[in-house]
């Protein structure tokens, strides 16, 4: 039953590698034909152009694995195509070191970012990386274009907006010596329901006494200028307009600011529209409600610097503005007030290098604002990159500040950058395949809101070397049949076989069935290929290590004798279902070694003169003897004496060697047990049981075996409790004392009043003796008388 579960174990074990390597060889699963397809399949592959390469019954594709195993199969290194990607960098200006007030610079003049073009040649799988320096510059050219709401409720903020130009100049001017503002207007589109169009409406939208100037959809008020006076003249003749719905078409005039860079000035600097409104805005589909169906095109239509197209095209979409304002590198400041924070901070999530700010009720903070907010935005650089071709992905490395390192999405961005910081990325860019035209890709890497860039030209290995040698219509395949590339024959269309021997039409007939069968057998190419022309073209494995070949596809390299599961004993190779065995190796699976060093005792005697070796084993012949050479005797005397302290250590913590116990004591598996009963007994086990007995310090017992198993590790069982002496009960002492005093002295008390009883008694004794002798001297006296 054992037998069995180790034989599933080990196939179950096969398959499960065998699924693995399938899977994680691209090689052998992209099946190919040539040698460019071959390279494309991943960054591991490589063919062998050696001619004289393939075993008889293996296809062309098998000309195609991984670098280690064309190897091991006998392909010269040398004659491997295994093409690897390069990139070289084209520009790579040094970023600006400039501080304010040094030499004033044009802005292109300045460098923030480092390379500026390179060329990447990339081969499939095979990622090409390098590093990307980003520093902001000090003293760098801002443009601010003011972008105001002229509705009626915008009234008293169109007040403190006319002095904005000269004091916001005294502000930036800390900031950046070379500074330009510019003024625009939006209300609405002219149509209704957004406005009324009455006549007299038209003329003055306002209700009332109040003097309102006909509404509109957008004006460019002042181009980008450095004269902050000009500012306030031309803002200070604005008026305020009308409309009827509370949203405002302000994404008309975003989009015209974005795309209208002649009309505004936009000059390649850093570019801040500051959007200031006390409403929402109308986007895409809105327009449906004054009958504009047509999407908006994204493209400029200001006529004497007015929105011409407002009643013709869609309000924008906020994706299309999002493409625009990064296409453009403009940064958006939304100057709000606090009533329309929530709407416009879900719009800031959306629009990347976009910041809000709470407008109060007159505007008296805009500048404030705009200070803070670009801040903020200049303080945060974003990668990104233009649209990637097919199956080349793109990823990102940040290097922040204080050694923060990001990947992922995150890696895309750094933070917290002050003026004059340097931060780097590490880009790695990487291809799957080659495009369809094989033609040279450009992409570019911009951070949002800058105008610089890099420029990337992707170059793509799709073929090898090899195949510029190669011969159209050779004679090597079969009259011309093909092209001879790289050792082998890519037929021409129509034709098949290894030397294009065979039209596809032709491939299966009877005759060249009868080819494939083994001694005229029934089975075509053993069940192991298919008959292609003829000839075998033996069938793959899920293992790539694993092939069949032969005439007939008889053969193969995995149906060998096996040692410890393992093919050949991992000590030879099978070829043909034969093991052919490494040097010093023998046996039907290569499991016997003719090295007799691993034999050798420490006295440097053959299995310590007690055994024989074989097959690099020592066979212990002396019964008492076990182990590797025939040295370790478990039974032997002085064993448990040898083994005390480390059992002891180990099993107690205590004894001489309790503090090196780790260290000198980990030889032994130790394994615990409750009585003396459970331990081993020698007739339980196959192999010698040494039973010990040994006291601690502290007079205590204990008890373990030692031995050494079947498979010559050291074992020792040891009761895990200690039989000690039992200590003296004190009370019943103490009693026994007391009552053997009190014992002692009644005795001698006795023997005392015994005896003076007894000398008591000799006394009266001798007393009525002499008493009687008196009396009877007296009667003879008064006798004699």
């Amino acid at each position: 039953m054992d037998l069995k579960l180790l034989l599933i174990a080990t196939l179950l074990g096969a398959f499960s590698c065998g699924d693995a390597q399938k899977e994680g060889n691209e090689c052998i699963n992209a099946n190919a034909k040539y040698c460019g397809e071959c390279i494309q399949a991943g960054a591991k592959c490589g063919w062998c152009k050696d001619p004289n390469f393939l075993k008889q019954g293996e296809t062309v594709s098998t000309r195609c694995d991984e670098m280690h195993s064309l190897i091991k199969r006998g392909c010269d290194d040398d004659m491997i195509e295994n093409p690897h990607g390069k990139q070289k960098i084209l520009k790579n200006k040094k970023v600006t070191h400039r501080k304010k007030g040094a030499e004033k610079l044009k802005p292109e003049e300045i460098t923030q970012i480092q390379p500026q073009k390179l060329s990447l040649t990339l081969r499939s799988g095979e990622p090409q990386s390098f590093n990307l320096t980003f520093k902001r510059a000090e003293d760098y050219p801002i443009d601010l274009y003011y972008l105001m709401d002229l509705s009626y409720s915008m009234k008293d903020d169109l007040e403190n907006v006319k002095n904005l130009g000269t004091s916001l100049m005294l502000e930036m001017s800390k900031i950046t010596s070379d500074f330009r503002i510019g003024f625009g207007s939006f209300v609405e589109k002219t149509v209704m329901p957004y406005i009324s169009t009455t006549p007299a409406k038209l003329l003055n939208p306002c209700t009332g006494d109040q003097n309102c100037t006909s509404p509109f959809s957008y004006k460019n008020v002042l181009k980008l200028t450095s004269d902050g006076k000009k500012f306030n003249n031309l803002v200070g003749q604005q008026h305020i307009s009308g409309n009827l719905d509370s949203p405002e078409g302000g994404f008309d005039a975003i989009m015209q600011v974005a795309v209208c860079g002649d009309h505004i000035g936009w000059r390649n600097v850093t570019r801040l529209l500051v959007f200031s409104t006390d409403a929402g805005f109308h986007f895409a589909g809105d327009g449906k409600l004054g009958g504009i169906v047509l999407p908006n095109d994204g493209k400029c239509h200001l006529e004497n610097n007015a929105y011409t197209m407002s009643h013709y095209y869609d309000y924008p979409s906020i994706a299309h503005l999002v493409q625009k304002l990064s296409d453009n590198n403009i940064q958006t400041i939304f100057a709000v007030t606090e009533e329309f924070q929530p709407v416009y901070q879900e719009l800031k999530n959306l629009i990347p290098k976009s910041a809000v700010g709470t407008l109060s009720a007159n505007s008296s903070n805009v500048i404030n604002l705009i200070i803070d907010a670009y801040n903020s935005l200049s303080s945060e650089v974003i990668l990104e990159n233009s649209k990637l071709p097919e199956g080349v992905t793109i990823a990102y490395t940040s290097r922040c500040k204080n050694g923060v390192v990001s990947e992922g999405e995150s890696g895309r961005r750094c933070s917290n950058i002050s003026i004059g910081d340097e931060v780097m990325f590490s880009i790695s860019v990487t291809s799957k395949g080659c495009p369809k035209l094989g033609k040279p890709e450009h992409i570019k890497i911009k951070p949002l809101g800058f105008t610089e860039e890099v420029e990337i030209i992707l170059n793509f290995i799709c073929e090898c070397e090899c195949n510029k040698d190669g011969v159209k219509n050779s004679p090597l395949c079969h009259f011309g049949n093909g092209t001879y590339e790289c050792g082998a024959c890519k037929c021409n269309e129509g034709r098949v076989g290894r030397q294009c021997e065979c039209s596809s039409n032709d491939v299966a007939t009877e005759d060249m069935d009868r080819t494939c069968r083994k001694d005229n057998g029934t089975d075509i190419c053993s069940n192991n290929g298919d008959c292609v022309c003829g000839t075998c073209e033996c069938k793959k494995r899920d293992n790539p290590e694993e092939r069949y070949s032969g005439q007939h596809c008889e053969c193969d390299n995995f149906n060998c004798d096996r040692s410890g599961n393992k093919l050949c004993g991992g000590h030879g190779h099978c070829e043909c279902r034969v093991c052919v065995c490494d040097p010093m190796w023998t046996g039907n699976a290569c499991d016997c070694s003719l090295d007799n060093s691993t034999c050798l005792a420490s006295n440097k005697q053959i299995c310590n003169g007690r055994g024989e070796c074989e097959c690099g084993t020592c066979k212990c012949t002396d019964p008492k003897f076990q182990g590797p050479t025939c040295e370790t005797c478990p039974t032997c005397p002085g064993v448990c004496t040898e083994h005390k302290e480390c059992v002891q250590c180990r099993a107690f913590g205590t004894g001489e060697k309790k503090d090196t116990c780790e260290r000198d004591c980990s030889y032994f598996n130790l394994i615990k047990v409750k009585d003396r009963d459970k331990l081993p007994q020698p007739n339980d086990a196959s192999y010698p049981v040494m039973h010990c007995k040994e006291r601690d310090a502290n007079d205590c017992w204990f008890y373990y075996t030692y031995a050494v198993n079947n498979n010559t590790e050291k074992e020792v069982h040891v009761v895990d409790m200690l039989d000690c002496p039992a200590g003296p009960d004190i009370i019943p002492i103490v009693a026994g004392v007391v009552a053997g005093i009190v014992l002692i002295g009644l005795a001698l008390l006795l023997i005392w009043k015994l005896l003076m009883i007894i000398h008591d008694r000799r006394e009266f004794a001798k007393f009525e003796k002499e008493k009687m002798n008196h009396n009877i001297t007296i009667v003879e006296n008064i006798t004699f008388v």
